[in-house]
């Protein structure tokens, strides 16, 4: 068989691993699945994929394996009583969890006589396999380079480094920003409806605001890439927006919201952040200068 139809296993069948099935079939790969509860499989073999009886059928089925599970731990779980099977395959798990546990699971595979890709998944399941989609990516780089064009089918590989954590550590990362986005989101909402704006009015200005975030990173060159040249440098001009005036910002935040009676949990650990670099003496720096504080919190 051509590597063009080298065939791919894909064990677990959520929404995710549903979407990467579909878009490794109608790129032309023979697809074989296994998912702790069979009738998930059921799309997707009408589809054209073949269900495995089980996982060791479901390894032995293609020398490249794709995991997409809830966490590592559903990998030891799932694979148990099949390790033998690993020998000479490749696994990449596109699996959340920590990048300390990745490598421990990358030592675990190679030990094993198993290749082993970690891989963080920027994309949600309807876009998988689309032009938006892109997959991050560590570990040994000829692995990826092996299997990039399967791997191309669900999104851009954008490989990270060799460090087996790094993908998970940029996934981690991104969903930092992701979800403090939507807690921010709910807690603005509620904010102003307790002064009885409803969300739907609400919601649609919210989502303006962070549409002009970019702003914020207008710096230097003027790109983002400029202000993470500065703060990569120590470099936090203050010409724009400092940390007194956005630190007077979060404290009329946190007096707001207790005033609403909602919750300050949020509020109060931005505030913390300007307050760290006020006391440090940076009160004239940019916003940036808050980095330092939460890099060391001590």
């Amino acid at each position: 068989m051509t590597a063009q139809h080298a065939p791919v296993t894909v064990i677990d069948l959520g929404p995710m691993g549903q979407a990467m099935v579909r878009s490794l079939l109608a790129g032309g790969r023979p697809v074989t699945v296994w998912n702790r509860t069979p009738s998930r499989a059921d799309g997707v073999v009408a589809d054209g994929a073949v269900l495995a009886a089980n996982p060791r059928a479901a390894l032995e089925a293609a020398d490249l394996v794709v995991l997409s599970l809830t966490d590592y731990a559903a990998m030891d779980a799932i694979l148990d009583g099949a390790t033998d099977a690993l020998d000479g395959r490749t696994l990449v798990n596109l699996s959340s969890d920590t990048p300390d546990r990745t490598r421990e699971a990358a030592a675990w595979a190679s030990a094993l006589g198993a290749g082993f890709l970690t891989g963080g998944v920027m994309s949600p399941a309807p876009t998988v396999g689309t032009p938006d989609a892109y997959v991050y990516y560590s570990g040994p780089q000829e692995l990826l380079e092996r299997h990039r064009d399967v791997l191309a089918l669900i999104g851009e590989p954008r490989y990270v480094g060799a460090d087996p954590g790094l993908a998970q550590l940029m996934y981690q990362a991104q969903l930092d920003v992701f979800l403090t986005g939507l807690s921010a989101l709910m807690h603005a909402t509620a904010l102003v409806g307790s002064a009885g704006i409803p969300a739907r009015d609400f919601l649609p200005e919210a989502l303006t605001t962070l549409a002009d975030i970019p702003a914020m990173l207008a710096a230097g060159d003027g790109t983002p890439e400029g202000v993470g040249e500065q703060i990569d440098a120590g470099r936090h001009p203050g010409d724009l927006s400092t940390a007194t005036m956005m630190g007077a910002t979060a404290d009329h935040l946190v007096a707001a919201s207790a005033a609403a009676g909602i919750d300050v949990g949020l509020p109060r650990a931005v505030r913390e952040h300007y307050r760290r670099a006020i006391d440090a003496g940076h009160g004239g720096d940019g916003w940036t200068r808050i980095v330092d504080g939460i890099r060391d919190p001590r």
